[in-house]
């Protein structure tokens, strides 16, 4: 069991990582050629005011992203004064409660994201710029959510805790710091 969730968490680790990675440099190239098309060509802005709109939902989706490959990795702000100084078993307990209380958090947070992305789509609601339907913003924190979601489900089970070993994942091999 232990071996099937990491080779779905590298998998999954793998989609976020490249999926962010992509996000970011369309991201950054969009806002680089309107810059230029600003300074460049002014009368020629307004043509490109959609860029403004796709790169704020770029950026949505990327944070999004980024959530569960922050928990698997532990770079998500940790304060670590107390359990540097308790005892092994009271540490256990410590990081299961905290396991337990994220993904109870996070599966609330997928279920308020699903209704609230379902009550767009239902609304028809369509992003004034780009002509996109809207709930395709809000699907974002569905994926984040249910990602951080897994990412405390492994942390339960033993399978990645960056807070006792270093991540070990696949995806990450040559990335680390």
């Amino acid at each position: 069991m232990r071996r099937a969730l990491g080779a779905i968490a590298d998998a999954w680790g793998a989609i976020q990582r490249y999926c962010a990675a992509l996000l970011i440099i369309a991201m950054t190239a969009l806002y680089g050629f309107n810059v230029l098309i600003r300074g460049l060509l002014p009368q020629y802005a307004s043509t490109f005011a959609w860029i403004e709109e796709a790169a704020r939902y770029m950026m949505v989706w990327v944070v999004f992203l980024a959530a569960g490959i922050a928990l698997e990795v532990g770079r998500h702000i940790v304060i670590d004064l107390l359990w540097s100084r308790l005892g092994a078993r009271a540490e256990r307990w410590l990081f299961a409660v905290i396991d337990v209380v994220g993904l109870a958090f996070c599966m609330l947070m997928v279920v308020l994201s699903i209704q609230l992305t379902i009550f767009v789509a239902g609304s028809g609601q369509i992003s004034p710029t780009l002509g996109v339907p809207a709930y395709v913003l809000y699907v974002a924190p569905v994926v984040g959510f249910a990602s951080l979601a897994f990412g405390f489900l492994l942390r339960l089970f033993f399978v990645r805790d960056a807070r006792r070993t270093p991540s070990a994942a696949a995806w990450l091999k040559g990335a680390e710091p």
